[in-house]
């Protein structure tokens, strides 16, 4: 019997989080995130975890172990307590109200949520799991030492390492105490390790904030920020406390966020903040509004108060918007037509830039060295990043003595065996993606995206055709309709060829002696798509429907 580390999600890819560990008949879960489609998952609203491996090995499960409250730490939970019984989750006081939060809006009832503290261990028959205190841009972020009979296992979590943070400092002498006991395997945020150097630090944000805020005393000012960085916003407001301005809050997850700080005790002043009523009313110089949107998108508060759609703030000539924040990859563009929109109303923007106004909570280079050097692993896993940034990580394993031989870049579901302090590859168990599409989970396969994909680009074709089956009868040419491929009365020749050539695959199967519907319907897309792909070079979608006047009977693809 040996322990098994099996990554569910977050191996190649930035989300999705969730590692198990395993020893004979126990298992502890590791997070549960979620990951937002990209462009080409049309109409899906998230990327879970396969919980595959998890429901087959139910009965072992000890317990689901939570670093942090972000998203990409959290959101998968409420899916899979749909999915899989877990019998305990432990979790920091902050995640625990995001995640109550989150239970509540999908009306699910758990618990059995226990909070954790750094100073507390967690025992099971086979596992001890100890906390470390991490600093991260949202507040309890921890890392994990999990000792199983065949060695230690530290996960990170997400983190960086800032000696002036704005929050608590992490724990480095805790780390180094258990970097001194002897550590089996690390397994280590991989998120920044393309970016050389060290991470600004947050006090370096602060100050720098404090700055524009002292040469704006005059003007409103409209920040924002991810709605997730409380140290962020908690400055902002303690910011706005000194310069005598009040706050108002725009956007649902800046609103949850602040109300879970204040709960929390990590924001105090909660008489700064003011509805958009009063925010409405008062002098440019007494109002600051924090809200959602750094990332451009669409939907989100700032995005509509740059198009003009905001129904309670309209942009003023003076107004200062700021972004704390630095474009995730992928929002460029969004962000960039967002600050266009906003120079086009004559407004001041600051971005990160031009100024230090955004730090992320990720280590850069030198400070993943550092994670390394505290832990001393013999073998190294990175993980939480795309490949090239896992590959990135592995070199810098390397670099600080861990041999190569002993590094692992793994993909989600790849099995390592750790028997007696040596790790092996163990084979691999299922881990896809399960895609939510609304109130569904796991529905929408591959092939419903990739008819999704064609209609968006090709269009849908209809056919619709009446017959009278018993007599054996076609009546009238098919009528033909198409979205988002052609115009019908502009390309009525077109039209008629699609008729003529449907009617005549009609024709045929009613003069079958046996007459199947399945058949007639497949011939007729098959013999369509040539003629398509000649007059147009595309090929929609093609829907055909045959309906049996006489027998009431409709059959529809």
């Amino acid at each position: 019997m040996n322990t098994k580390i099996i990554p569910l999600g977050g191996m190649g890819e930035v989300g999705k989080n969730m590692y198990t560990v395993m020893h004979g008949d126990e298992i502890i879960i590791v997070d549960c995130g979620v990951m937002f489609p990209d462009d080409e998952l049309l109409g899906i609203d998230y990327v879970i975890p396969d919980f595959a491996f998890l429901k087959e090995n139910e009965s072992k499960i000890k317990g689901l172990f939570i670093t942090h409250g972000h998203e990409d730490h959290i959101g998968g939970i409420p899916f899979l307590l749909q999915t899989v019984n877990i019998p305990k989750i432990y979790v920091p006081a902050n995640a625990k109200e995001l995640i109550d939060k989150k239970l509540e809006e999908r009306n699910i009832i758990y618990n059995d949520m226990v909070i954790y503290n750094e100073d507390m261990v967690v025992k099971t028959k086979y596992f001890k799991i100890e906390f470390f205190r991490t600093t991260h841009s949202i507040p309890d972020s921890h890392g994990f030492a999990i000792d199983t009979p065949d060695g230690t296992i530290v996960m990170t979590g997400d983190f960086k390492f800032d000696l002036t943070p704005i929050g608590p400092m992490a724990n480095l002498h805790k780390m180094a105490r258990i970097g001194e006991k002897g550590v089996s395997v690390l397994m280590s945020d991989s998120t920044n390790a393309l970016s050389p150097g060290v991470s600004l630090s947050e006090s370096v944000v602060d100050e720098n904030l404090g700055e524009i805020f002292n040469s704006c005393k005059y003007n409103r000012i409209i920040l924002a920020t991810f709605a997730s960085n409380v140290y962020r916003i908690k400055h902002i407001i303690e910011t706005c406390k000194k310069n005598n301005r009040k706050i108002a809050l725009f956007g649902r997850s800046m609103e949850n966020t602040v109300d879970i700080a204040i709960k929390c005790g990590y924001i105090k002043d909660k008489d700064i903040v003011v509805t958009a009523e009063e925010a409405n009313r008062m002098k440019p110089s007494e109002v600051c509004l924090l809200c959602t949107g750094s990332q451009g998108e669409p939907l989100a508060a700032l995005s509509r108060i740059a198009s003009g759609s905001h129904r309670q703030i309209t942009l003023m000539p003076n107004d200062v918007v700021i972004f704390s924040s630095s474009p995730i990859p992928g929002n460029t563009a969004s962000v960039s037509k967002t600050i266009n929109k906003l120079y086009k109303k004559g407004v001041k923007v600051f971005t990160n830039a031009g100024s230090d106004i955004h730090s992320s909570g990720h280590a850069n280079q030198e400070e993943l060295k550092l994670m390394l050097r505290l832990f001393k692993p013999k073998y190294f896993v990175p993980y939480h990043g795309e490949f090239r940034m896992l590959k990135m990580h592995t070199d810098l394993g390397v670099m600080c003595d861990v041999p190569r031989e002993n590094t692992f870049v793994l993909e989600n579901g790849d099995v390592l065996d750790l028997k007696k302090g040596v790790v092996t590859p163990g084979g691999h168990v299922e881990a896809g993606d399960v895609y939510v599409d609304g109130s569904r989970i796991g529905e929408v396969g591959s092939a419903v995206i990739k008819d999704r994909i064609l209609m968006s680009t090709n269009g849908i074709l209809v056919i619709i055709a009446n017959m009278d089956i018993t007599n054996k009868k076609l009546l009238g040419l098919p009528a033909i309709t198409t979205r988002g491929y052609i115009l019908v009365n502009e390309n009525t020749d077109l039209i008629k060829d699609i008729q003529v050539k449907a009617a005549e695959i009609i024709e045929g199967h009613l003069s079958n002696n046996t007459f199947n519907f399945n058949d007639m319907k497949n011939e007729m897309i098959n013999g369509l798509i040539p003629i398509l792909s000649d007059k147009t070079g595309r090929v929609p979608i093609i829907l055909p429907i045959v309906m049996d006047v006489k027998s009431e009977k409709i059959s529809a693809r």
